[in-house]
């Protein structure tokens, strides 16, 4: 999960500097405003809320959550060794391997969203690798036809096989990476847990993705900043400001990891049924969900289908996107009708 991948799609372009800002515009001390941060899955997390009658301290909260997201790295993080993820990856062809619920519960969602959307692959993590966007050092020549053909072969989630006794596969080599939607599973856990000590206005982010609940102090909205896809290198503009209500937000773009070879620039982004990185007018994606998990994995799988693709999918299934994309004259915007509200 801490691959930077196609499947994860996972830069997380919402400015988080400017969006704790915002949360603190304002507000009258009515509610005990709790600050946490640390963190995990090779990145950081921030949390905030509001809670009149605490029922732990803030000490005793932080060691709950960091306990949550302990056991959600441990089981998918294909940078522990003897991870729950990296044991699946090591296992030959048809043995099943039972799972925990929170494997379960990603995998499920992962292998939902890659047969809904044909462009979100948990299965994608060689492929990734192949291009220079893993843990290895990028390559130094385009990977040739022959060897993307043969790596194509060997992923699919339809390759998976998913039963009440556990997880197997049904061809050798077959290697999971939960970048796409680990991390928003995540920050869906930590959410959990707050709801179950009454917790209900708060504000969970980890690497940019975001789920949000309730209102600040003195009944004020949340406020969310998309950050401008073509501002400078170095330099970061808010492109507008959300008022999202109770969801889960997630955005991925194909502008800030790429890399020049042969002449050409290559996105993270790559699309499963080619092999090759994506070439097209869609530079970001914002999607609203209730889930932190199935956002992430949304905006990665729209920025991979372009900008016309993504909208029709988006309307086709009635959820709230955002798009910013490129053209001639200047960056072009989109919102479903389901987002407009949000505006």
């Amino acid at each position: 999960m801490n691959r930077v991948s196609t499947s994860q799609g996972v830069m997380a372009f919402l400015l988080i500097t400017l969006t704790l800002l915002l949360f603190g515009c304002g507000e009258k001390p009515e509610s005990k405003e709790t600050f946490l941060e640390g963190k995990t899955m090779g990145t950081t997390y921030h949390i905030k809320f509001y809670d009149e009658k605490a029922e732990l301290s803030s000490e005793k909260l932080q060691s709950l959550i960091d306990a949550v997201l302990v056991n959600v790295n441990q089981s998918m993080s294909t940078y522990i060794e003897n991870s729950e993820i990296n044991t699946f990856n090591r296992l030959p062809a048809n043995k099943v391997m039972p799972i925990s619920e929170d494997f379960r519960a990603v995998v499920s969602e992962s292998i939902r969203l890659g047969k809904s959307t044909k462009t979100l692959d948990v299965t994608m993590g060689p492929l990734i690798d192949l291009w220079g966007f893993g843990p290895d050092k990028k390559p130094t020549n385009r990977p040739s036809d022959e060897e993307l053909a043969s790596m194509i072969e060997k992923i699919g989630v339809d390759k998976l096989t998913l039963t009440q006794q556990g997880l197997a596969k049904t061809v050798d080599g077959l290697e999971l990476s939960f970048s796409a939607t680990a991390k928003g599973y995540g920050i869906d856990k930590v959410a959990q847990l707050l709801e179950s000590h009454s917790i209900t206005n708060y504000m969970v982010e980890i690497g940019g993705e975001l789920r949000i609940a309730g209102e600040k102090a003195n009944n004020q909205d949340w406020k969310i900043a998309i950050e401008q896809p073509d501002a400078q290198p170095g330099e970061r503009k808010v492109h507008r400001v959300l008022s999202p209500g109770t969801s889960g937000i997630a955005t991925s773009g194909d502008y800030r990891i790429f890399y020049k070879m042969d002449g050409e620039i290559y996105t993270h982004l790559i699309d499963p049924v080619t092999g090759m990185p994506i070439k097209h007018d869609l530079v970001s994606v914002t999607v609203l969900h209730p889930s932190a998990m199935t956002a992430d994995g949304l905006a990665t799988a729209l920025t991979v289908m372009g900008m016309e693709k993504a909208q029709a999918y988006a309307e086709q299934h009635d959820l709230p996107v955002y798009l910013i994309g490129k053209s001639k004259e200047g960056l072009v915007t989109y919102s479903s009708p389901a987002f407009k509200p949000y505006l």
